[in-house]
């Protein structure tokens, strides 16, 4: 079942998630409900805040970004996720956001990262990854600590940009997905 996708403005955006339990009811159909309202929204991750839950869960596939060289990307499940350690080198790429649709704007991370993080059946790992893999990541992270990537703006384009997330904010947006505006 597709989700309606929770838009800028909304307060579940803005808190930390709580740890998702092992016990989790029906964690196997909400996964498969995230997986098919990313595709369904073109992405290539959501995180469970995104669709209005405060847990610590969160689904990346950057498989598509790979045409040429789809074993260059991931697609999985990362739940209760901790980074490590981020390292590498500070790069600026163009990100966007289906909580903030049609705003893209250029962000700097660090190239690598090194996670905790458990997957669908709860088996946990720790994985080192880099460049888009890590990015997309770090994103969706951002996402479960309460912080979006328009944090990371530099004053001048936060500002460039106020009149359109106040749009958003107010419902005042277009799209080719369901989405779920705050109302007060």
């Amino acid at each position: 079942m597709v989700l309606p996708i929770v838009a800028y403005g909304h307060p579940v955006l803005k808190k930390r998630g709580i740890e998702l339990e092992k016990e989790y009811a029906n964690l196997d159909s909400l996964l498969e409900n995230m997986w098919e309202t990313m595709y369904n929204a073109n992405g290539i991750g959501l995180a469970a805040p995104q669709v209005g839950l405060g847990v610590r869960l969160f689904l990346i596939d950057t498989i598509q970004m790979f045409e040429k060289e789809p074993e260059k990307g991931i697609k999985k499940t990362f739940i209760n996720p901790e980074i490590i350690d981020e390292d590498g080198k500070l790069w600026s790429y163009e990100e966007g956001c289906l909580s903030i649709p049609h705003v893209r704007a250029d962000v700097s991370r660090l190239s690598k990262i090194r996670i905790s993080y458990f997957d669908e059946n709860f088996k946990k790992h720790i994985e080192e990854y880099d460049d888009i893999n890590a990015r997309v990541i770090q994103h969706e992270y951002d996402h479960i600590e309460g912080k979006l990537f328009t944090e990371k703006l530099k004053p001048l384009k936060k500002r460039m940009l106020k009149r359109k997330l106040e749009a958003i904010r107010t419902g005042n947006v277009r799209t080719d997905y369901r989405m779920k505006f705050y109302r007060v």
